[in-house]
């Protein structure tokens, strides 16, 4: 090898995306609120743009169009430079009209406290008549209490923690262990039983069994049948062997099931009912409702700031003498960029709508019959019929939502694959689950269908499915098995 220095020349390819491209990708993805707060930004960061107020809306357009002609002329040279932050200060003495861009308030969401199990518990121990150790030792046992109510560690490791406190302690105060004793294993156990008297019954359990047989505890319940089989025969129970059961208790498989059915009405999760959780409230995009026995499709952004660019600053920019160096750059970038956001939020409006309306084209008979109906749909179909890449239909599917009649639902819910029929049509997996649900839920308790009866039931009404293929949709509709299901 020699070691040098040396030219060469070369051609490439290379595809390089403009960072408006990103931007406008990053609009199509955006669920409404998202996009609500975005614009909010965009105004309070951009001059040039300025909100359409209700009685300008049909005025917008025109606005529009005669405001791109400075975008155009002033790129060119210009004599005379004007100090833009003297304009910004003086209230657009240059021309300007202030009064069409008054400053306008936004309010910050403020977040409302919400009490906890961890409050609603140590209200109840500031109740008791504890000592300073236990109180210390309560507030131990809480913090570690996870949300569904159960102890998320075991007592003995809550009693090391607290012990290596007290060693700590202890040498800061350079006091004697025995001025300080360390917690025993009986003060551990004592405390844990203080906490599982607490409000709401079955909490500080360290496992569902032990949660169930507190609640059955605390109702009174501790010499009945439902006691007897959560304490006794827990596994078997969960597993439905009824037979087994009856046989070692003594008793009709029928009185096993009916002890089974209180069981059932039991809280597995007591502390969800005090879960510090915020609702999720979805606010649909779009809107589609039965108009004269027609289908229409309508935006859901009455609520979305409409853009226009501002009248003041267009005013501003179109004395193009005054302007040069910074303050030139500063005008171009701003009204493009304003030009610019204005067309992308157009753009995506026009976009959501042309998906939204083949989606009601293509599943028409779902909102007229049911999600039995509904036919298998993808991605790549859609971007083919509205001449779109399949990645943007992608994002504009994303975390968006429909108000429909048939309710509030993803936009997502109406792609799925499809299953082949004798008649030579495709019908959705969807609605195959839907089928399925359906026949669990009107089957004969005593002899519900197996998976391969499902299969036979499917068959006879044209569906060709595998019985592997039943039970993987039945497990994703959390449907146990037959054996399961059955009733005595």
């Amino acid at each position: 090898m020699k070691a040098g220095l040396s030219q060469s020349t070369q051609l490439k390819q290379e595809l390089k995306i403009n960072p408006r491209l990103y931007q406008a990708m990053d609009l199509l993805y955006m669920p409404l609120l998202d996009l609500q707060q975005h614009l909010k930004q965009e105004l309070l960061n951009n001059p040039f743009l300025d909100m359409v107020e209700p009685e300008e809306e049909e005025e917008s357009e025109e606005e529009t169009v005669e405001a791109e002609a400075p975008a155009e002329t002033e790129q060119k040279d210009s004599n005379d430079e004007i100090d833009w932050e003297e304009i910004l200060l003086d209230g657009f003495d240059a021309g300007g009209r202030r009064e069409e861009h008054e400053e306008r308030e936004y309010y910050e969401p403020v977040t409302v406290d919400s009490r906890n199990l961890s409050d609603h518990l140590i209200d109840q121990i500031t109740l008791l008549d504890l000592t300073p150790r236990q109180q210390f030792l309560a507030d131990e046992f809480v913090g570690n209490i996870n949300e569904d109510g159960y102890l998320a560690c075991p007592p003995e490791q809550i009693r090391r923690s607290v012990n290596e406190e007290v060693e700590r302690a202890a040498e800061a105060a350079e006091r004697d262990i025995d001025d300080l004793p360390l917690y025993t294993e009986a003060e551990v156990d004592e405390m844990l039983g203080i906490i599982q008297n607490l409000d709401p019954p079955g909490v500080g359990a360290r496992d569902l069994r032990e949660c169930l047989m507190l609640q059955l505890k605390e109702a009174g319940l501790e010499q009945s049948v439902p006691y007897r089989l959560v304490r006794d025969c827990f596994e078997e129970l969960i597993n439905h062997r009824w037979s087994e059961i009856s046989k070692r208790f003594g008793i009709s498989p029928g009185d096993v099931q009916k002890a089974a059915d209180e069981i059932k009405k039991l809280d597995p999760k007591p502390g969800l009912m005090y879960s510090d959780a915020s609702d999720n409230y979805i606010i649909p995009d779009l809107i589609v409702e039965k108009i004269d026995g027609r289908y229409h499709v309508f935006l859901n952004d009455a609520n979305l700031p409409r853009l226009k660019l501002s009248r003041a600053y267009q005013e501003i920019a179109r004395d193009k003498k005054k302007f040069e160096g910074e303050s030139k750059e500063f005008i171009s970038n701003k009204l493009n960029s304003a030009n610019w956001m204005i067309q992308a939020i157009e753009q995506r409006r026009q976009t959501m709508l042309k998906v939204m309306n083949y989606i009601v084209d293509r599943q028409r008979d779902f909102f007229e019959k049911g999600v039995q109906f509904l036919k298998p749909l993808t991605l790549r179909e859609v971007a083919e019929v509205i001449n779109m890449h399949e990645s943007t239909v992608s994002r504009v599917t994303n975390e968006k939502f429909v108000q429909t009649p048939r309710g509030v639902l993803p936009l997502k819910f109406f792609f799925s694959s499809g299953l082949s029929t004798t008649a030579g049509e495709d019908v959705s997996a969807r609605g195959i689950k839907a089928q399925i649900e359906k026949l669990v839920a009107d089957e004969d308790a005593k002899h519900p269908l197996t998976d391969q009866a499902i299969v036979n039931i499917l068959k006879e009404s044209g569906v060709q499915i595998a019985r592997r293929t039943v039970a993987k949709y039945r497990d994703q509709l959390g449907v146990l098995s037959a054996r399961m299901r059955k009733r005595v």
